[in-house]
């Protein structure tokens, strides 16, 4: 009979004892002492990669950073209040003022005409004072630009959230794909222990052959070897998940997945999965959002041209130090029309349209792009599907072999030199629906990430 293929409950169950194993009192190697293991699903990584990655946390400040800029923009627009409470003094001369003061015959001037220095006048002035723009399409402009830059660093912020749950998914793939070969050499170094056994037991009963029982020690020593370099895959999958996932690298993970999830989805067709790709990829709309940004700047520059209207007052209290402070006040409505700055608002806007143009170009590459990457892994999803059915054909027809190979020898009819060569085909053709399994689920990311998708990934 042909060996069963491990269900769900199996695998699950061959994880948790090995990670049992790994941790236990003696055994346990010295960077996994301080372990702590958790039992996670892939949704689970995605969401901690979103939550707590530093690309993505990164990504948020900057988000944070460009929505105070709209904030310091729109400042331009608000009035300005100020207030003062100032005491002075100050002396002056006379001829200054530009005023003559004509004396009467005969008496004498009321200041020397050739000046002479009068005071300390000595004041106390109580001020408010608001400047308000009543009118400035420039500033308008501005704000506007802002607005679409800020919603452009969200963009990005939503596009690193997107990579590292990608990236996230990716490393829980490979970590379930060293875990699924960790059993495989275990199932390997099971089967070579067993035909050693039988190789012992015919050479005892004289129904066998030593080079029998050498070659059966050869094949265990080789699974032994295959196994021992699994072990050591899986923890630096491991390793590796931890750190994608900002987690401590000590921590453990019993992995709640198998690989091959979702080889039963139906797919939609190529162009409703680009249609949705180019409505929800956030690195499209970042440069949707960054080209908008160039071309409202532009336009906030030709703006500067037009006059802007102000509005200034001032109300307060003045008077000598001491004496009497009497209400006074001043307000003014100003229109400014900027006639020439050297050809600066020109250059600017050279530069401007440079930008906006380089956007445009940025943008339309990214557009092909994105369309290329959905054709590249539905073709990818669509081959490892065919992989993995001829690799899972390929896996039983291993199995049938290794059954028959192993009749003939438990019978006495020839030596274990096929049952070697079945065991070593078994293990190729196991380790080839592992590798197809791994390829579908990486495929999977893949049209996730291209569709803008990953963060939905279960």
């Amino acid at each position: 009979m042909a060996p069963d293929r491990p269900t769900t409950i199996q695998m699950t169950l061959y994880r948790t004892a090995f990670i049992a194993l790994a941790l236990a009192p003696g055994i346990a190697r010295p960077q996994d002492t301080t372990a702590r293991v958790r039992r996670l699903t892939m949704a689970e990584a995605v969401q901690i990669a979103e939550r707590q990655n530093a690309s993505v946390e990164i990504a948020r400040l900057r988000a944070d950073e460009a929505n105070a800029r709209v904030r310091q923009r729109r400042a331009d627009l608000l009035p300005t209040l100020s207030s003062y409470l100032q005491e002075a003094g100050r002396t002056f001369n006379t001829s200054t003022l530009g005023i003559e003061f004509p004396a009467a015959p005969g008496q004498k001037p009321l200041f020397d005409p050739r000046g002479q220095v009068e005071g300390p006048i000595n004041t106390t002035d109580i001020r408010g004072r608001i400047q308000q723009n009543l009118f400035d399409a420039g500033a308008l402009g501005r704000v506007r630009s802002t607005k679409a830059a800020a919603r452009s660093s969200s963009a990005d912020a939503d596009q690193a959230a997107s990579l590292a749950a990608a990236n996230a998914a990716v490393a829980y793939v490979r970590a379930l794909r060293a875990d699924a070969d960790l059993i495989a050499r275990q199932r390997d170094t099971t089967l070579a222990t067993e035909l050693l056994g039988i190789a012992r037991s015919q050479l005892q009963a004289g129904t066998g052959v030593g080079l029998d029982v050498t070659r059966a020690r050869a094949q265990l020593a080789a699974t032994k070897a295959s196994l021992i370099a699994s072990r050591n895959a899986l923890d630096r999958a491991q390793l590796d998940l931890a750190r994608t996932l900002s987690l401590p690298v000590g921590e453990r993970f019993i992995l709640a997945d198998t690989l091959g999830a979702g080889l039963g989805d139906q797919l939609p067709d190529e162009a409703t999965l680009v249609a949705k790709a180019m409505a929800t990829r956030p690195d499209l709309r970042a440069e949707v959002e960054r080209l908008r940004a160039a071309e409202t700047s532009v336009s906030a520059i030709r703006a500067e041209r037009l006059p802007t209207l102000g509005l200034v007052a001032d109300d307060g209290a003045i008077g000598k130090v001491g004496q009497r402070l009497l209400n006074t006040y001043t307000w003014g409505v100003q229109l400014s029309l900027p006639v020439f700055d050297g050809f600066r608002r020109e250059s600017r806007i050279q530069e401007q349209s440079a930008v906006a143009a380089e956007a445009k170009a940025r943008l339309r590459d990214l557009e092909l792009q994105t369309a290329a990457e959905v054709r590249g892994a539905l073709l990818d999803l669509s081959a490892a599907r065919e992989q993995l059915d001829a690799a899972r054909e390929r896996l039983t027809l291993a199995e049938e072999e290794l059954a028959q190979a192993r009749e003939r020898f438990n019978a006495g009819v020839s030596g274990n030199a096929d049952v070697v060569n079945a065991s070593l085909a078994l293990t190729t053709s196991r380790s080839l629906v592992i590798d197809a399994e791994t390829a579908y689920g990486l495929a999977r990311i893949s049209l996730a990430r291209a569709t803008g998708s990953a963060n939905d990934l279960r």
